[in-house]
């Protein structure tokens, strides 16, 4: 004989399933579509908010740039793209000052609202001058390892004011630069020009030369009497 006991029979009442003798209640914790729908957009809005941060975080430190024109070659080619150190001239304490040969990008005094990639020859208080192609600091040729195109053109002696640098195109003959509108002051300096990415076979860092020594600095040698 089989008896049934109505009060353990279950009530459904709200989504919550309790058995009518008060002994144990369960909670349908299945989420509505809705709730689903504020999760995704939560952890949507989550990602994107966190990647705007690392970007602005990254574009501090460094940029990418193309080049266009040929203005620099052989060193830099039209179409390459750079990545460019703006953390190193930043640093504290002078750390890492913009030096002879670096290959910078900036902002031209004439054309504020371009960018201009160039390679530093004269630094702040010195004198240069250019005698048919060849570049004179105070008096002292200067011997140029990366392969410039040097061209004929000749310029009288100028002082490079405090604070401002001389740069030139490694293509003279056909570059726009301070020969033609002065000096560059160190706050128009974007960054130093560090790694070149693309095409493949172009990668690595710049100035890219086989000497590490030339890499940083020229060398300069008295002219002979």
């Amino acid at each position: 004989m089989h008896f049934k006991n109505d009060n353990c029979l279950p009530t459904v009442s709200n989504n919550i399933i309790e058995l009518q003798d008060g002994n144990d209640v369960l909670t349908d914790i299945t989420p509505s579509f809705w709730a689903i729908i504020k999760s995704v957009i939560r952890d949507i809005l989550e990602t994107l908010v966190l990647t705007i941060i690392i970007f602005f975080l990254i574009q501090s430190v460094i940029r990418n740039f193309r080049v266009e024109g040929s203005s620099m070659q052989p060193t830099l080619q039209n179409g390459q793209y750079l990545i460019v150190d703006k953390i190193s001239y930043n640093l504290p304490l002078d750390l890492w000052e913009p030096q002879r040969g670096d290959v910078i990008v900036f902002s031209p005094p004439t054309q504020p609202d371009k960018d201009f990639v160039k390679r530093i020859i004269g630094l702040p208080g010195e004198t240069i001058e250019i005698a048919q192609g060849q570049i004179i600091i105070d008096g002292v040729l200067l011997d140029e390892p990366f392969g410039a195109r040097i061209g004929l053109h000749t310029m009288g002696a100028s002082p490079i004011p405090e604070g401002n640098f001389f740069v030139m195109g490694d293509n003279r003959p056909y570059s726009n630069d301070s020969r033609s509108w002065g000096t560059v002051a160190e706050d128009r300096i974007v960054g130093r020009v560090w790694i070149s990415y693309w095409p493949p076979e172009s990668w690595g860092t710049i100035p890219n030369d086989d000497s590490a020594e030339s890499a940083t600095l020229f060398h300069v040698f008295h002219v002979e009497e």
